[in-house]
C-alpha cells in the first residue's frame, strides 16, 4: 500500500475508533492546535498518519508533530531518518536533538532512569507547545498502554489508577490527548507495517529491561490461559465497585456506613477515585464492619457500573 493511498479496510476500522475515542472525550474542538509527539516508533507514526487524515465528526483542527531526540545515537541516525520522512510526507515538525537519555542514565541517576527521561522530555514538549501556541498535546498510547500502565501504578506504585484519554493539565491551558485510548497496540502495529513506515531503532538500554517491559511479558504469560485477559482488565476499569473495596489499610480493615435512611437501607462511601475525585463521606455507625449493597428479591444483590469505553 502505498503512503498516498489510505482507503484499507484497517485504515477504515482504526480512524472509526479514533474518532469515536475523540468524540467520546472530547479530545478536539475546532481550531485546536495540537503538537503529536513523535518518538519515530510505530505508534507514534500511526497516530501521526491517521490524525492528518480528513475527519468525518472531529471539526476542523492544525497539528505541528515535534520529536525530542534523547540523543542515546551519537551518529543520530534515527533523526536524520524522521527527518527525510516528514519533510518528504509534507508534515509541519519540528526535531530538537538533546542529551537527555545519557544525562538519565549516568551516574547522576542510577535510581530511575526512565522517569527522569520521561520528565525531561515532556518539560521540553511542553515548552514547544506554548512556543508554537498549542493547547493540546496527543500522545500514541493506544489500549494496551493504558492496561499495563493500571498493572504498573497497582505494582509498584500502590495506587489503582492509569493513562486518561484527556487530560487537563496547567489549570486547563493544556490537554493531553490520547486518540488511540480505544485501538490494541496489534492493529496499530499491522497499520504501521502496512504504511510501510520507516523503522526507527529504540536506542534506550533500559527499554529491554523496564517496567512495562515486565508486565507486558506478564500478560502475554496469562494470554497463554486466559487468551481475553487484556479484554477483561480493559473492561473491569468500567466496573469499579467501590463498596467492595476497603475504606481504610492498617493494622486492620475498617469499612463506614452511614446511619439507616427510610426503608431500612444504608449508604455506602468509597475512597477516593483516580484523578482526585471522592465519594461524600458518612459519620460512622459503631459496631458495624462490613459493605453490603441491599438484598433483591431471590436473594441476589445488585451492584451498579458506569458504561463501558468504547460502547461495549
Amino acid at each position: 500500500m502505498g503512503q498516498g493511498e489510505k482507503r484499507s479496510k484497517l485504515f477504515l476500522h482504526l480512524k472509526k475508533w479514533l474518532e469515536k475515542a475523540v468524540m467520546d472525550y472530547d479530545m478536539i474542538s475546532a481550531g485546536d492546535r495540537v503538537l503529536v509527539g513523535v518518538s519515530g516508533g510505530m505508534d507514534s507514526l500511526s497516530l501521526l498518519d491517521l490524525l492528518d487524515t480528513p475527519m468525518i465528526y472531529v471539526p476542523p483542527f492544525s497539528l505541528i508533530a515535534v520529536n525530542i531526540d534523547c540523543g542515546f545515537d551519537p551518529g543520530y541516525g534515527g533523526y536524520d531518518t524522521l527527518d527525510g520522512y516528514l519533510k518528504d510526507s509534507g508534515y509541519d515538525y519540528l526535531l530538537e536533538k538533546t542529551g537527555i537519555g545519557p544525562l538519565s542514565h549516568s551516574d547522576y541517576n542510577r535510581k530511575n532512569p526512565c522517569f527522569l527521561c520521561s520528565r525531561l522530555r515532556r518539560k521540553r514538549i511542553f515548552e514547544i507547545a506554548a512556543e508554537r501556541g498549542c493547547n493540546k498535546i496527543a500522545f500514541a498510547h493506544h489500549r494496551d498502554d493504558i492496561i499495563e500502565t493500571l498493572l504498573i501504578n497497582l505494582f509498584y506504585g500502590r495506587e489503582i489508577s492509569t493513562m486518561v484519554p484527556n487530560q487537563t493539565i496547567f489549570g486547563g491551558t493544556l490537554h493531553i490527548i490520547r486518540p488511540l485510548a480505544y485501538i490494541r497496540e496489534g492493529l496499530v502495529k499491522k497499520y504501521a507495517k502496512e504504511r510501510g513506515f520507516p523503522s526507527i531503532e529504540n536506542g534506550c538500554p533500559t527499554s529491554r529491561v523496564s517496567r512495562r517491559r515486565y508486565v507486558k511479558d506478564l500478560l502475554g504469560e496469562l494470554e497463554r490461559e486466559n487468551p481475553r485477559i487484556r479484554e477483561n482488565i480493559w473492561k473491569a476499569m468500567a466496573h469499579v465497585k467501590p463498596d467492595y473495596l476497603p475504606a481504610k489499610i492498617g493494622g486492620h480493615v475498617k469499612s463506614y456506613v452511614s446511619p439507616p435512611v427510610a426503608g431500612g437501607r444504608r449508604s455506602h462511601t468509597s475512597p477516593p477515585q483516580a484523578g482526585g475525585c471522592s465519594s461524600h463521606t458518612s459519620p460512622p455507625l459503631t459496631g458495624s464492619t462490613s459493605h453490603i449493597a441491599p438484598p433483591l428479591a431471590g436473594g441476589r444483590r445488585s451492584h451498579t457500573s458506569p458504561p463501558l469505553a468504547g460502547g461495549d
